[in-house]
């Protein structure tokens, strides 16, 4: 993906021919026997692969026109992981690094997967943009409205492509039933509805326990821009960092609201925008757009509380209008309220959470540098979406919110829980 560079096809031919050897040159290298040749490659590093990342980096690894070379990560045990995990391509090709700056600082590195916790995601992404690299990055991509707006305009500024991990936008299931809002087969639409968790307070910092040598889990680097927190094993083992302030983001709304919510932006036609009321009911959050569609985020889960469609799955959707609604999930179904909405429609069946499609639209964009479908921007409107909402439930009262300034008007309080202050050196 490098430009004016001479090709590793052509390097190998003079060496051959300087050498006085034959030339016999592996069918990988040439891109034959369906290969692709390193020079159309695009190279990926990864950065704070995890549980989840694992996930995302196995639909990369399905990809014959990306290559994985390097990982970073300040706890040792996953950037062992990687190391092993690279013997998908027969060698141990990936580069373990415990500072992401290094990884960074590789001119043959074309992409970076960014899936650590919620706290580096907005600052390793704009590091990951000034260096020139193209990135993929888990949800959600902020902590907060600051860092929705910093990260689009940093994106935008130096070029790069990004795409957001909100991948049931490349998901056929919910594909249709936003296919389905467009055609006007439910008439005018009215409400959209996004399934959440419950919302609930962070919880109280775990008990200061002796930090590690750094070179097991460097500290500093894990908290990286947060607030600083005594250390505890706790917060590094599968996520348990989940609930806890600086470390995660608006009292779980956006765990799958980043996702339910990207959706119902997607359906209302509202990427560059978001509602414009939010108030919060018992359970319930309420948002209303300017040309008055509702934005109803109401609980969800793997057993469906409430009136979700038994067996739909995580993270549903449901888009209503005037004359109809369709209802979609996780687990490779939809349905509607006629079957005649649904009449001719099949689907792809791919479970919500298989992020297969999404990596391949990003890579076809780091080729293209078009956007991709969760792209910087899209993230941001729906990610300030989720915030105002969280917000809405944690004040306790209606809030009303400008998506132009991306302020509350006359709420001082609220505009007071806009952003934060990085923790040096993690600054941008």
């Amino acid at each position: 993906m490098k430009k004016n560079k001479t090709s590793r096809r052509t390097v190998l031919k003079q060496t051959a021919l300087a050498a006085g050897a034959p030339m016999i040159i592996p069918a990988s290298v040439l891109g034959l026997n369906g290969k692709v040749a390193p020079s159309n490659r695009i190279v990926l590093g990864g950065i704070g692969v995890g549980n989840r990342g694992r996930k995302d980096l196995t639909a990369f690894l399905k990809q014959p026109d990306c290559q994985f070379v390097a990982s970073a990560d300040p706890q040792k045990e996953r950037r062992e992981i990687l190391v092993r995990l690279s013997r998908h391509y027969d060698n141990m090709e990936c580069k373990p690094y415990d500072n992401m700056g290094d990884l960074l600082a590789r001119d043959d590195i074309d992409a970076v997967l960014i899936t650590t916790g919620d706290r580096w995601h907005t600052t390793a992404s704009i590091y990951a943009a000034r260096a020139g690299k193209d990135i993929y990055c888990e949800k959600p991509c902020c902590m907060n409205m600051q860092e929705c707006r910093e990260l689009d305009e940093e994106i935008l500024k130096h070029k790069r492509v990004f795409q957001a991990g909100t991948q049931r936008r490349s998901v056929s299931n919910f594909q249709l039933a936003k296919e389905l809002a467009d055609s006007g087969k439910l008439g005018n639409l009215k409400k959209v509805h996004a399934g959440i968790l419950q919302l609930q307070d962070y919880l109280p910092p775990l008990p200061a326990e002796p930090e590690p040598d750094p070179s097991v889990i460097n500290w500093d680097r894990w908290v990286g821009p947060a607030p600083m927190k005594p250390y505890n094993s706790e917060y590094c083992k599968k996520g348990r960092w989940r609930n806890h302030s600086g470390f995660y983001a608006a009292y779980r709304l956006p765990e799958w609201g980043a996702h339910t919510i990207d959706l119902c932006q997607w359906a209302a036609k509202a990427d560059g925008t978001t509602p414009i009321e939010f108030e919060s009911e018992g359970t319930t959050i309420r948002g209303k757009y300017a040309n008055g569609i509702e934005l109803v985020m109401r609980l969800s889960g793997f057993k469906n509380e409430g009136d979700w469609i038994e067996g739909i799955g995580s993270c549903p959707v449901k888009f209503e209008g005037d004359e109809g609604w369709v209802e979609a999930g996780d687990f490779e179904r939809i349905e509607a309220s006629d079957p005649k909405i649904l009449k001719g429609k099949t689907f792809e069946p791919v479970a919500g959470v298989d992020p297969i499609h999404h990596a391949r639209n990003f890579l076809d964009c780091v080729k293209s540098r078009e956007k991709p479908v969760c792209n910087s921007t899209v993230a941001r409107y729906g990610h300030l979406a989720c915030f105002a909402a969280a917000l809405s439930w944690k004040l306790g009262r209606k809030l009303t919110f400008d998506p132009v300034t991306e302020t509350f008007p006359n709420d001082a309080e609220a505009n007071g829980m806009l952003g934060y202050t990085r923790r040096k050196p993690y600054t941008i």
